[in-house]
């Protein structure tokens, strides 16, 4: 529905949900906010330019166990004060992984949303079957 409130702002904008980027090794690397997951790939907002091909590892905490990924930086445009970048993964289950940790994430803060209101307390499985009846026929194909 255009006017849901719920569905613009989990479905269409999932800019909420942090993904850490960690450019060495060792590095732990601090949370930017994820753009879109899309066909190959994902994009997030960077204070700092990344240079094309380079490698890099992703992680989303909102869940557990936190989701791991690694992917290929295809570009990097500069926007204002930071810097939009396009990651490629390396095969489809990744790109399918994603996905499934992307609607883990709206799950959750659906769940947070209603709990927060003060009308009912639901679980993670309340949530999930709401969000899923109400959604996942909604949720953007790849």
């Amino acid at each position: 529905m255009p006017g849901d409130p719920i569905m613009r702002r989990y479905i269409r904008h999932p800019s909420d949900i942090p993904i850490y980027v960690c450019l060495e090794p060792t590095e732990v690397g601090k949370p930017q906010p994820l753009n879109n997951i899309s066909e190959g790939g994902l994009s997030f907002s960077s204070e700092v330019r990344i240079a094309r091909n380079t490698v890099i590892k992703l992680a989303i905490i909102l869940t557990n166990p936190p989701f791991h990924i690694q992917g290929k930086v295809s570009w990097c445009r500069a926007r204002g004060d930071h810097y939009d970048v396009g990651v490629e993964f390396a095969d489809a289950d990744d790109l399918f992984k994603a996905r499934m940790v992307e609607q883990v994430c709206y799950i959750e803060h659906y769940k947070n949303e209603i709990n927060d209101n003060g009308e009912r307390v639901i679980d993670s499985e309340q949530a999930a079957a709401e969000w899923i009846a109400k959604y996942a026929t909604k949720f953007p194909k790849l």
